[in-house]
């Protein structure tokens, strides 16, 4: 008897504590999506898109089916002010192409085959300088989005080397030295191109290539020196288990650290955030920022790189 009491009693507990609780979702609101890039001896690249509902199904066709090809698009670099022209993916520069698969995460010979159109140009005043700030305006469906990024002087890596792996000397992973300036802000992406042949003389890859979240800053390393280790982004599943990643003895990879500057870190660092947790529902929401006024989302980011060539020998 006692027990049904008291059953009893904390069921009376659990319903008097229970609140009904209301949660009012603001309607959905289109807004302008800016996907822009400008790279040291580069041309602008500009893909622009409308925002989905949440509740819509994402797919290819979806994203095709947003992107803006009525706005009107400008660049100034300080000297001259150009407007970007449309162009179809097939009909960029070689280069220019391959940093649209880059933006896509797709690889080279399957852009081709998308209706995407480009805002870009051909005109080389507009190739990218280190140290000019370049301003983006769009117009579109009246209203004006502006952003502005810069070309920092890139900052350039000590020394990278290759080093086996004791268990396996024939793999290995890339040890990089860097001496990051001391006392001004720095922010990094780091790239790599294995350009290893192919049996039909062609490199393996056409493409620079990132790993998880390839962003980092300097904010606990401000005007230090130190050492780094790094594979290769792609899983070989031909090779051993355990090395799958690493780089092989004989191997040759270009890498690619770009300088940023920080609202273009601060863009991919917390929208790659989102991107990772985005499936746990226990994650805390992240505010992804943006340096595009006027209402509009994403970036127009600036990468100033420094390159070098690594051969994977003892």
């Amino acid at each position: 008897m006692r027990i049904i009491l008291f059953s009893i009693l904390l069921g009376c507990l659990l319903i008097a504590c229970t609140k009904e609780v209301q949660i009012d979702i603001p309607g959905y609101e289109e807004q302008l999506v800016v996907d822009g890039r400008i790279e040291t001896n580069g041309f602008p690249i500009l893909l622009l898109s409308t925002s989905q509902n949440v509740y819509t199904t994402t797919s290819l066709a979806t994203y095709l089916n947003s992107i803006v090809t009525d706005a009107t698009v400008s660049v100034n670099n300080g000297n001259i002010t150009l407007q970007l022209q449309l162009f179809l993916l097939a009909d960029l520069p070689l280069e220019s192409q391959k940093r649209v698969a880059e933006m896509l995460s797709l690889e080279l010979n399957q852009i081709a085959f998308l209706p995407i159109q480009v805002y870009s140009t051909t005109d080389e005043s507009l190739l990218g300088e280190v140290g000019k700030t370049y301003q983006l305006k769009i117009n579109q469906k009246g209203k004006e989005y502006t952003a502005e990024t810069t070309l920092l002087p890139p900052v350039a890596l000590d020394n990278v080397y290759w080093k086996p792996e004791i268990d396996n000397p024939q793999f290995g992973v890339c040890w990089a030295k860097l001496s990051d300036p001391a006392n001004q802000y720095n922010a990094y992406k780091w790239e790599v191109k294995l350009i290893t042949s192919l049996p039909n003389g062609s490199p393996k890859d056409k493409l620079f290539r990132s790993r998880g979240n390839p962003f980092f800053q300097d904010k606990f390393f401000d005007g230090l020196t130190f050492e780094f280790d790094t594979k290769y982004p792609e899983k070989d599943t031909t090779y051993p288990s355990g090395f799958k990643h690493n780089y092989r003895l004989g191997d040759s990879l270009v890498i690619k650290l770009s300088r940023l500057d920080e609202p273009v870190f601060n863009f991919f660092d917390k929208k790659i955030a989102q991107m990772q947790t985005s499936s746990n529902p226990f994650s805390t929401p992240v505010n992804i920022p943006t340096n595009v006024s006027g209402g509009a989302l994403g970036i127009w980011a600036g990468y100033s790189p420094w390159y070098d060539t690594l051969y994977c020998v003892q």
